[in-house]
């Protein structure tokens, strides 16, 4: 059997769109339906642009999932697309996204 070692860190990628745009840390904020896999299609929108989030966060009141999503290494026009695409969802009712700010980031490193 062979050997398995870790798969080396992804790199920062690129904003192809905005070459320019400086890149930030955001928290992205979903409300969505209590369905098995949507915490799965929500994530997949990150996978699918080889982004690992820092931090995820899901708590289930009622019918509602309140997942929060923190990622840094993005361009602010790129992570208004991933909102775009995380609101055309069907079982998410509401995403926001928010700037970090540099001061939260070193009280939590």
């Amino acid at each position: 059997m062979p050997l398995h070692s870790p798969a080396p860190s992804p790199s920062t990628r690129a904003d192809v769109w905005n070459h320019d745009n400086p890149q930030c840390h955001v928290h992205f904020q979903l409300f969505a339906d209590v369905e098995a896999d949507v915490l799965c299609r929500v994530l997949n929108h990150f996978a699918l642009q080889l982004l690992v989030p820092q931090r995820v966060a899901v708590i289930q009141r009622d019918d509602t999932l309140h997942i929060e999503v923190e990622l840094a290494g993005l361009s602010w026009h790129r992570a208004r697309v991933i909102g775009d695409k995380l609101r055309n969802l069907i079982s998410v009712s509401s995403v926001e996204l928010q700037l970090v700010q540099t001061s939260r980031l070193q009280a939590t490193g």
